[in-house]
């Protein structure tokens, strides 16, 4: 188990990533240098923290990845996120509940990498959270058929 201590994120000024369109704001993940960093990876959640029923709600949206120019860095963005969308079950007598509600889809896991700030452009009233995954020490083998 790895601890994390992600300290406020910033970029560094002689880098230059572009500035935030007008309505949308720049969020810079920073992370820890820390040992095997090949076996983790960086799961971005992108969404809103609303209030929900017993209802599985999502966003939708595409998280697009950039290249800076010259650079070779990546970074990220959604200009907009559609919904909320949600299932349609009958939730009698349940009160709302403050939840983080996240864009759908399954293509936000990033390689770990303490070298370079993630950097995801978003409009202004939208959040970016992330979650850093582990790989396990038990390696498994396939079967062969």
């Amino acid at each position: 188990m790895i601890a994390f201590n992600v300290n406020a994120a910033s970029i560094d000024p002689k880098v230059p990533y572009p500035a935030a369109k007008p309505g949308q704001v720049r969020q810079v993940i920073d992370l820890p240098s820390v040992p095997e960093e090949e076996n983790l990876k960086v799961q971005l959640m992108v969404g809103k923290t609303l209030k929900v029923d017993c209802n599985r709600q999502f966003f939708g949206g595409e998280l697009k990845e950039h290249t800076l120019e010259g650079w070779g860095y990546p970074y990220y963005s959604i200009e907009a996120l559609n919904g909320p969308m949600a299932t349609l079950m009958a939730c009698p007598d349940q009160d709302l509940t403050e939840q983080f509600v996240q864009l759908g889809g399954n293509d936000f896991l990033l390689d770990y990498n303490s070298r370079l700030p993630i950097v995801v452009y978003t409009p202004s009233d939208v959040e970016v959270k992330y979650r850093i995954w582990q790989a396990g020490d038990k390696v498994e083998k396939a079967t062969q058929e």
